[in-house]
């Protein structure tokens, strides 16, 4: 299926609903806008989370987090009653809890993310073990706006952002790829996330609210913190919550019995979602190594800086 042919397929399927075909070298008019994707900001690639991980480190955070910790402070007790018997039976209860579900999770591979080279300017995508790529010179996007509508919820807004990439060595095959889940989003929305990637991709990786090249990290940072909160957080934020809502009447009847409820529960939680970020992260780690070579050199300071569709047209190249 040829290149134009694909995309109007895509197009199709948003009908008579607002869709727009978005590219490299042409602005959109929104601000830059991170929607909740980034995995990575580095000085010289931009990782984006392709989605199916999600829940990595779960298991490992309810047992080792919550299961364990129990299992650990019986066996205290039974340590300092000399119950030996009961010992013998609760610690290795929480060591198989936690250690267990540690390895099989941290075994099983993250979906790579979709990756955006400053250095080379090219995206990489990995597709069941096959490496899909495309120039960001000329790169197309396509964004279409869509409601569905369920018996629970009603009519919700959705947008999509998909870009084309073509599988390494077969320029032929190609493939529409989302940048992130599409539920709750705008098309304004995924308009301004696009220039998010254009203004890291032309002027990163550091710039400023619209979009133009800063020595600063600061406003780059702050949207990140701001939609990539950690669960380990949580607690810090309920915190700040109530020290405004204390100043805002005087120290007077200020704490609400949610707060306190959310304030209890986000502390008691705090084990769970630390183990299940440490565990995602040694996941992720690990997954990384599972990139070809010849993406892994590009995406080093000193690496190879030839894009791989140059090295198609020069050598035929085909992995």
């Amino acid at each position: 299926m040829a290149v134009s042919d694909l995309i109007q397929q895509a197009r199709t399927r948003f009908g008579q609903a607002p869709s727009e075909l978005l590219r490299a070298d042409q602005p959109t008019g929104e601000k830059p806008w991170e929607m909740f994707v980034t995995d990575e900001h580095t000085e010289h690639y931009l990782a984006l989370n392709s989605g199916g991980g999600s829940d990595k480190g779960m298991l490992t955070g309810v047992l080792g987090g919550t299961v364990s910790i129990v299992m650990v402070f019986f066996s205290l007790l039974f340590a300092v009653g000399g119950d030996w018997d009961g010992l013998a039976i609760t610690l290795p209860f929480a060591l198989i809890c936690l250690v267990i579900p540690f390895l099989w999770e941290t075994r099983r591979p993250l979906p790579l993310p979709i990756l955006f080279n400053r250095r080379t300017r090219e995206v990489y995508f990995d597709h069941n073990g096959e490496l899909y790529h495309s120039p960001w010179d000329g790169i197309q996007a396509l964004a279409g706006e869509y409601v569905m509508v369920g018996p629970q919820t009603g009519g919700m807004r959705n947008a999509s952002l998909e870009i084309l990439v073509r599988r390494l060595g077969e320029p032929d095959n190609a493939l529409l790829v989302s940048l992130g889940l599409p539920m709750g989003k705008t098309l304004q929305m995924q308009k301004g996330f696009w220039e998010w990637l254009r203004a890291y991709m032309d002027n990163g990786p550091w710039f400023d609210e619209h979009g133009q090249r800063s020595d600063s990290d600061a406003y780059v940072k702050e949207m990140l913190k701001a939609s990539n909160i950690k669960r380990t957080d949580w607690h810090r934020l309920t915190l700040a919550k109530i020290a405004d809502k204390k100043a805002a009447n005087g120290g007077k009847n200020y704490l609400e019995w949610t707060d306190a409820f959310m304030l209890a529960w986000e502390v008691w939680s705090y084990p769970m979602n630390w183990l299940q970020e440490f565990t995602y992260n040694v996941a992720k780690r690990r997954s990384r190594n599972r990139w070809p070579q010849i993406v892994t050199e590009r995406l080093q300071a000193v690496g190879p800086t030839t894009r791989l569709i140059d090295l198609e047209r020069e050598r035929g190249l085909d992995v």
